[in-house]
């Protein structure tokens, strides 16, 4: 079933020997502040692009900025915020490598500083790097430091009265030196932090296992459990709380989506094997208000199986969650692509989590390559428009380019 309230904005085209521009774990790819919305994309010379527009409009500022990156490694992404003041955020090009992070000359601005240190405090091996934005403007931003299978979860925050970063974490999930967390985060209208996360214990995907959680009410200083249980930090695979238990080996992917609804609930949105058969199927593990449930989102009907290190080549994306809950229901929407449905930009609905099976559409008519889903987090929060980054990509296996063009980058607004 396809729908008709879908736009597609183009804007330039960009990198697509990879999922560099298209990987599930930037943060942001595209973000709105008032009525002006800005994307990062890297082009085909590797150079990162910004553009802004403002919304409803088709037209695009664009500036191709000096700063460069390694876009043959799909890790590499480039991760955008503004903060209250209007100040546009950026860090970009890591992996296992020192912090590279530039801000706006003024607040709305597509002119870039010379690069920046946060805190300078553990900013030599910096992968992942993650911005959220909080109520009053602040900034957090969470990456990794270490590798794959040895690292560990660092937290900042920026003020943005003093203009100046804090450490506020180092290492408060840690992987003890046998294994990292690879995590995911949503902040909810009371700026309550929710973190989950899997384990990995190796660089082989196939090491990954159970999810888990933590939230913070307090901007990260303390953790504690769903119970409300407080954890002592560091959190460790032994006392963290595990809201799904998944072995190794049921092809559990990494780095996922949550969300969280206005009444402070968790959605965790991921795939893996269930039990008893070879086909891995979304999934949507969240929080009821009193205990953890899991509802198995797809009907897949082709096996395939996760191993090895690196970037792989997978059938499927990971997915994207979002949510909108009301005294009455909880409506879910879970953003993939699938080559069972063509490799198109599709969503499963839910009207009603407690009531409603999950319905499938498509929301593109053509191929997406090996993309995966982001999205404009700060218009949805604020006016519940979704907002997704969609590019054709390709990928190789371990870092493997494909000989595939530029492409179009563009905005797809769907009218929930």
């Amino acid at each position: 079933m396809a729908v008709n309230n879908v736009r597609l904005v183009p804007i330039a085209e960009g990198w697509a020997g990879n999922s560099n521009n298209a990987v599930i774990f930037r943060r942001n790819s595209v973000v709105t502040d008032g009525d002006m919305q800005y994307v990062a994309f890297y082009d085909d010379t590797g150079h990162v692009v910004l553009a802004r527009r403002v919304l409803g409009s088709a037209d695009w500022e664009i500036q191709q900025t000096p700063l460069t990156g390694n876009v043959a490694d799909a890790h590499n992404c480039i991760s955008l915020m503004v903060d209250g003041d209007g100040y546009l955020h950026l860090s970009w090009d890591h992996h296992n490598n020192r912090l590279r992070y530039v801000r706006s000359v003024s607040p709305g601005s597509l002119d870039l500083t010379g690069p920046l240190s946060m805190t300078g405090l553990v900013e030599d091996k910096v992968t992942y790097p993650q911005f959220y934005r909080l109520a009053g403007g602040d900034l957090l931003f969470f990456y990794r430091d270490g590798m794959s299978g040895n690292g560990n979860l660092m937290l900042n925050r920026y003020s943005t009265r003093a203009q100046q970063w804090t450490q506020i974490q180092n290492s408060f999930i840690d992987g003890e030196g046998e294994r990292n967390a690879y995590w995911q985060i949503a902040i909810d209208s009371n700026e309550t932090i929710h973190l989950s996360w899997v384990w990995r214990e190796t660089p082989d995907v196939a090491t990954n296992h159970d999810l888990c959680y933590a939230r913070s009410h307090d901007g990260g200083l303390t953790w504690q459990k769903s119970t409300g249980e407080v954890y002592d930090l560091p959190i460790t695979q032994t006392s963290a709380e595990i809201a799904c238990a998944i072995p190794q080996g049921h092809e559990l992917i990494n780095q996922t989506s949550m969300c969280a609804d206005a009444l402070g609930r968790p959605y965790i949105a991921s795939y893996w094997r269930p039990p008893g058969t070879e086909i891995p199927q979304y999934h949507l593990v969240y929080h009821d208000g009193a205990s953890w449930q899991v509802s198995q989102v797809s009907q897949r009907e082709t096996p395939f199986t996760l191993g090895g290190v690196g970037t792989r080549r997978i059938p499927i994306s990971r997915p994207l969650i979002v949510a909108a809950a009301d005294r009455d229901a909880t409506r879910a929407y879970l953003v993939f692509r699938d080559e069972e449905r063509d490799s198109r930009v599709s969503v499963a609905s839910c009207a009603d989590l407690g009531n409603t099976a999950w319905q499938i559409t498509d929301l593109t008519e053509t191929s997406v390559g090996h993309w995966e889903p982001t999205y404009d987090s700060e218009l949805w929060e604020s006016a519940h428009e979704l907002h997704l980054f969609v590019q054709f990509v390709g990928q190789g296996e371990r870092e493997g380019v494909e000989a595939v063009p530029p492409q179009m980058v563009s905005i797809l607004e769907w009218g929930v």
